[in-house]
């Protein structure tokens, strides 16, 4: 039989003969690694119930710095709150997103161990790589993200004017600067993308090479459209950011391929429409030696003809 049968209930098939799991495993398996990870989220999420409000402070940094954000009379930065429970809803908000980064060493590990057991070794260590290089890269945007946000709002309250005052909404200016940062970072995992369809065969970092013109072209429409001001300052700076990193995977593109004999081949420098060259040169085959046979072969016997047949009269019809 190729599997075991329990009494945990009708149907239910255990592990196999060979030693591999099944769905049902599977299904366990993956409940008791959400469970985890659900754990781990719900005591990180206590954690940063605790840090909201530094958290806060940090994220309104961009505009309390800016001294129209001052009150003349108070000398504090101010917000207005248009909702009775929109402070205590902002702090449950950033408190479920500092939860989610202090717990994701733990439901990564748990994600990554579910996955893994199906991975090769080599799958498994591009993951790593991959890994080790997003949370760089997005701490890199999110940082960006941050000059921008001081740039731009610098820019945006000097073009209302003297005459005006302004005050932002708490929540909505959290939001804006929390959205920024997401796609800001998210943006800088572009490379990886890169990398990927390099590693895994899709792509020569020749071909890369090739479309940094409409790359280019991508990148400073993605930054024309998320970037939050009509200043053409932190387009640019993100542009340029996307674009440097979009070269740099092409550079390492290049080792990968170097690494791997890539564009070496028998037919690397032969278009897709060019006939390859024949080699026609032909090697003298040696003769063989003859083969004598050690037994000589017996005629067959003569088979005896077969007896007439008998008729009888009522085998006529």
């Amino acid at each position: 039989m190729a599997f075991a049968l329990r009494k945990r209930g009708p149907s239910t098939f255990e592990r196999a003969a060979d030693g591999s799991m099944t769905l049902m495993e599977h299904i366990r398996e993956l409940r008791n690694r959400l469970f985890r990870a659900s754990l781990a989220i719900l005591v990180g999420f206590g954690f940063g119930i605790w840090l909201a409000t530094p958290v806060r402070l940090l994220l309104s940094k961009p505009y309390c710095d800016l001294p129209q954000a001052i009150d003349p009379e108070t000398g504090k930065c101010l917000f207005v709150q248009l909702g009775v429970a929109d402070v205590f809803l902002l702090n449950l908000k950033i408190g479920l997103w500092v939860g989610l980064i202090i717990a994701a060493p733990v439901w990564l590990y748990q994600l990554w161990a579910f996955i893994a057991p199906g991975l090769h070794r080599h799958e498994r260590r591009y993951a790593y790589v991959f890994t080790a290089l997003a949370a760089p890269l997005f701490a890199a945007g999110a940082v960006l993200a941050f000059f921008v946000t001081t740039k731009g709002l610098e820019f945006l309250l000097n073009v209302s004017g003297d005459d005006i005052s302004t005050t932002l909404e708490v929540t909505r200016y959290i939001s804006f600067v929390t959205n920024l940062v997401l796609l800001f970072g998210v943006a800088f995992e572009f490379p990886l993308i890169v990398l990927m369809l390099n590693f895994v065969g899709l792509a020569s970092a020749k071909r890369l090479l090739s479309w940094w013109r409409v790359a280019i072209f991508v990148f400073f429409a993605f930054s024309a459209v998320v970037t939050p001001t009509p200043d053409p300052f932190g387009m640019t700076a993100l542009a340029l950011c996307l674009s440097a990193l979009y070269f740099a995977a092409v550079g390492v593109a290049f080792l990968n391929d170097r690494r791997r004999g890539r564009g070496q081949e028998v037919y690397a420098g032969i278009a897709d429409d060019e006939v390859s060259p024949l080699d026609l040169s032909s090697e003298p085959v040696p003769t063989g030696a003859r083969i004598e046979a050690s037994d000589p072969i017996a005629a067959p016997e003569p088979v005896a003809a077969p007896a007439p047949i008998e008729r009888r009269y009522d085998d006529m019809t």
